[in-house]
């Protein structure tokens, strides 16, 4: 239950001022079809993030174990400080031809989820907990929770909620829990 809860709310976080939650204003704006938008960012991060959590548990099998958690400590600190960062929706990522809106939602959701920091902070999650169904499940939920309201609301929060505090928030809980892994590990 601590993976499901720490990697909801991990990602949750993470998403905050993310990419993909302007990715949501913008095919909401496009396709107006809320369910099916919804739909697409639930199956492509379904399995986005299965693969990622695999990966990261596969990965830290491959160290050795007094190093593990070090590793994983201090990719939470990246990650917080990566949070610092504003995301900008490149016009590319945007573009997703005539398909409908679940299909143009899965590719788009999909493909702007590789390399992202809920991405990494799933493959860090992976790493540090032995359950790949709950930090998918967990990291899954996270991402619905912080986009969902966006498709559903769209620019009404996005008009109320100051996103430069909350990315300051964010950041700091990821770094305070790095910092608390670090000082763990040794």
């Amino acid at each position: 239950m601590e993976a499901f809860l720490t990697s909801t709310v991990t990602v949750a976080l993470a998403e905050i001022g993310d990419k993909t939650q302007l990715l949501s204003l913008l095919l909401v704006a496009k396709y107006r079809k809320k369910t099916a938008i919804i739909v697409g960012i639930l199956a492509a991060t379904l399995i986005n993030h299965f693969i990622s959590a695999w990966f990261g548990q596969w990965a830290v099998a491959w160290l050795p174990e007094a190093y593990a958690s070090l590793v994983v400590a201090v990719s939470f600190i990246v990650i917080g400080l990566w949070v610092l960062i504003p995301d900008k929706l490149d016009d590319d990522e945007a573009n997703c031809g005539g398909y409908g809106a679940f299909v143009a939602t899965f590719i788009l959701f999909f493909l702007a989820e590789i390399g992202d920091k809920t991405q990494v902070a799933t493959v860090v999650l992976g790493a540090q907990y032995a359950s790949v169904f709950w930090v998918t499940l967990g990291t899954t939920v996270g991402m619905l929770l912080a986009n969902v309201p966006v498709v559903m609301l769209g620019d009404k929060i996005m008009r109320h909620v100051p996103l430069h505090i909350v990315r300051y928030c964010a950041a700091a809980v990821f770094i305070v829990l790095g910092l608390i892994g670090v000082w763990w590990s040794f």
